[in-house]
């Protein structure tokens, strides 16, 4: 059940600069409050008038007295311009499909906010200040799956958010059923809002949808790289790998993808003290070990360093705003084209080929720990007793699943484009479907995470059990002791283990498994 921002919950403010990235996540998942400072009411207001004056002017000025795309050579009268605006929602919220998550919605409606608040758009302080009282309210616009383009901005997403601001359309409040939501308005005494000139068209035309997305993965995949680097030492450890090609001089100084020398120095980290690790040259001697071991730092580090990047254009288009047309500091009014989500969309697909590539070298460890040829004395599938155990086979075939759909994810959203608008959009970054599927792609890695932690788990006790030569690194062993906390089983008889597996999940979802690997290593990267 969600509760309405309470009075003591923390307070995020907008005003004229910039919102951070967790400002956002603030906002999106941790139901912080909003408040729109004095200083962006004032500027909201001058530029307000500017629009004004323009509306009075016998011109056409495109947004404010005429239509929209393809019908934008209609000049609009003073008296349809009210109607204008609101048409312009209703039709343009034309989603279809499931849903889109809560955080989803609270992160593209702040975003929007935080352009409004900017001054840039022209629309009155009320219609700002009523999209906070409806954040604060957790009331949240009911946003279909399907609909945007990614161009001329996150378009039927944000038309039905801005249906609920006029006290339409549908909605679900604090308890999270779905009602009509001029109800749910008046319920938390918030007064709908009648659009005046420019108004609707700054209320959806922005990229906000395809930015919260793509602020929410970057934080989870921060998490998730260094999770991966923690679930990579442990499958070496069990496999009696070398960490000597995690030495600091093996990278930076020779290699300066800084992302890679990060991943080493984790890895290292790590396995700190193991007594397992540089027995390569015992019983079965190999120089080196395969490249899913060897090569994870470079692998995980060249995510790292896409997930930079992918920083550096979420950073830059927080301090955008986002409208057509915009008003200047100047006064003057201006049509332009930032609306189109190319810059935004690359990174969303970007992100979702790491993502793969991290899951697919994860996957290819853990069925090294899985294979007797390649395992260097382990058991069979890591089962009790192989034959009457099949151990964890059938856990790395979901890992496989989820390897492979993640390959199909990465495909890019944002080299298609179809036309719309009878040819005045005629091409169009399609961003919004690369964010949702990086969503997808970012909860399969996570799982596919969670598959490795439990196999290099069970690996590592099975290790201990036979005493075969050294001990496990304090930090494994603080990973395996929450992997064992959270419900994740170890050694033995087979069981029902699909339990284990999204306890697995759970921790590698809530931050928990870094959390207590860092209480023995300190602070990761």
């Amino acid at each position: 059940m969600h509760s309405a921002a309470a009075p003591h919950a923390p307070l995020v403010q907008v005003g004229k600069a910039d919102v951070s990235a967790e400002d956002v996540l603030a906002v999106a998942r941790g139901n912080a409050r909003v408040e729109i400072g004095p200083d962006a009411l004032a500027e909201m207001a001058a530029a307000r008038a500017r629009i004004d004056a323009l509306a009075a002017e016998p011109r056409p000025v495109y947004g404010v007295s005429t239509g929209f795309g393809a019908l934008a050579v209609r000049h609009i009268s003073p008296e349809l311009r009210a109607q204008l605006q609101r048409s312009l929602v209703r039709s343009h919220a034309a989603g279809m499909g499931p849903a889109v998550e809560r955080e989803v919605v609270r992160a593209l409606m702040f975003l929007r906010m935080k352009t409004l608040a900017s001054g840039r758009t022209g629309v009155r302080p009320l219609v700002a200040q009523t999209m906070a009282a409806i954040l604060n309210a957790d009331i949240t616009p009911v946003v279909r799956e399907f609909g945007s383009l990614g161009c001329s901005g996150d378009l039927a997403p944000l038309s039905h958010c801005a249906l609920v601001l006029m006290g339409e359309g549908v909605a679900t409040g604090p308890d999270g059923v779905e009602k009509p939501a001029g109800e749910l308005l008046a319920a938390a005494g918030i007064e709908p809002v009648e659009l005046l000139e420019k108004e609707g068209l700054a209320l959806i035309n922005g990229t906000d949808g395809m930015l919260g997305m793509l602020v929410m993965a970057i934080a989870d995949l921060q998490r998730l790289f260094t999770t991966a680097d923690i679930t990579a030492a442990m499958s070496l450890e069990a496999l009696l790998g070398t960490d000597k090609v995690l030495a600091p001089e093996l990278h930076a100084p020779i290699r300066p993808h800084p992302g890679q020398a990060l991943s080493a120095a984790n890895m290292l980290a790590v396995l700190k003290d193991s007594g397992l690790t540089g027995h390569h040259q015992d019983d079965a001697p190999r120089v080196q070990d395969a490249y899913s071991i060897r090569c994870a730092p470079q692998v995980a580090g060249a995510g790292r360093d896409t997930l930079a990047h992918a920083q550096l254009v979420a950073s830059r288009e927080l301090a955008a705003s986002v409208d057509n047309p915009v008003v200047l500091p100047d006064g003057r009014v201006e049509s332009n084209g930032n609306f189109h989500g190319a810059p935004v969309a690359y990174v969303l697909d970007f992100l979702a080929i790491a993502a793969a590539d991290l899951g697919s070298i994860s996957e290819r460890r853990t069925d090294r720990l899985l294979d007797k040829a390649r395992s260097h004395g382990l058991p069979a599938f890591l089962a009790d007793d192989p034959g009457v155990d099949s151990g964890l086979m059938i856990a790395q075939y979901t890992q496989a699943a989820l390897v492979s759909e993640n390959k199909r994810l990465a495909v890019p959203a944002s080299v298609d484009s179809i036309p719309s608008s009878a040819m005045q959009e005629d091409h169009v970054s399609m961003g919004w479907s690369a964010a949702r599927k990086l969503r997808q792609a970012v909860d399969n890695l996570g799982r596919i995470l969670a598959v490795e932690l439990t196999a290099a788990s069970r690996a590592l006790e099975i290790r201990q059990q036979a005493d075969s030569g050294g001990k496990v690194a304090p930090a494994s062993a603080a990973a395996m002791a929450a992997a064992r906390e959270a419900g994740v089983g170890g050694a033995g008889r087979d069981r029902f283990l699909s339990p284990d597996l999204e306890a697995a999940a759970a921790l590698v979802a809530s931050g928990a498994l870094v959390q207590a690997v860092e209480q023995v290593t300190g602070p990761l990267a």
